[in-house]
């Protein structure tokens, strides 16, 4: 039927026929049932239907009542002039950064101090993918301008620690103390931290048993029976724990 164009009772619609052709049509609502105005022809090729729909919209303008303003019509027009200058590149999306931005500086992350830094989280958060899509969102919706080289290198000191001096501190260390504190206040002053880490074993041989099963394999031998091995550690203050788990990969 398509999307009718409605303007006070009238809208314009598309009526399919038998046929195959597509009849255009205004239709009259405002006494509760619908009322066909005016048949303003039939076509099957889009832009045919488009300059029919045209047709319909003028008809529905002539033989309507006149629209109310939504303001005076002074400011209408200071606003027509005003938005009729505005480009995509004075337009700033910002949703995100009202929402994730005061995620951002409630963790602490604020004292970081660095534009980059906050742009990479927000938009990590918002609009995740690769450098260059990032570079192009922020350049596109935000109107910050970076390099690739500017991002990678940006990246390599953050993943590379530095000693901290006033003039520079170390924004890796930084990060680190702002997440653990967040975390310590968010589980009521204790931290527990577990370490684990699993790998699959295969066995040359071709019969399956109650453990072994053939499956996935980090060794590509998914022929070969295989069996996950996981490792737990826990660590605190008085012992080091370790858990061996042996089970069929299913099972983890």
């Amino acid at each position: 039927m398509g999307v009718p164009h409605y303007l006070c009772g009238m809208f314009v619609r598309r009526k399919v026929n038998k046929s195959g052709s597509t009849s255009i049509q205004v239709v009259d609502k405002s006494g509760g049932g619908y009322r066909v105005v005016s048949s303003l022809g039939t076509a099957k090729e889009e832009w045919e239907l488009k300059r029919l729909e045209a047709r319909g919209r003028q008809y529905v303008r002539e033989h309507s009542h006149p629209e109310l303003p939504l303001f005076e019509q002074g400011i209408d027009d200071r606003l027509e002039e005003l938005l009729s200058g505005l480009g995509n590149s004075q337009v700033q999306v910002i949703g995100p950064e009202v929402i994730y931005g005061k995620l951002y500086d409630e963790i602490g992350y604020g004292a970081v101090g660095s534009k980059m830094f906050r742009h990479l989280v927000v938009c990590r958060l918002f609009n995740p993918g690769s450098k260059l899509k990032t570079i192009d969102y922020l350049a596109r919706y935000l109107g910050e301008y970076y390099t690739s080289d500017q991002i990678y290198r940006f990246l390599d000191n953050l993943c590379r620690r530095k000693g901290e001096t006033p003039d520079k501190p170390d924004i890796k260390s930084q990060v680190e103390r702002i997440s653990f504190e967040r975390t310590k206040r968010e589980c009521g002053g204790c931290v527990e931290v577990v370490f684990y880490d699993m790998t699959t074993l295969y066995f040359e041989a071709s019969d399956e048993d109650d453990l072994r099963k053939c499956g996935f394999s980090k060794d590509g031998r998914h022929s070969n029976p295989q069996i996950f091995l996981g490792q737990l550690l826990r660590m605190d203050e008085e012992q080091q724990e370790l858990y061996g788990i042996v089970t069929y990969h299913s099972k983890s």
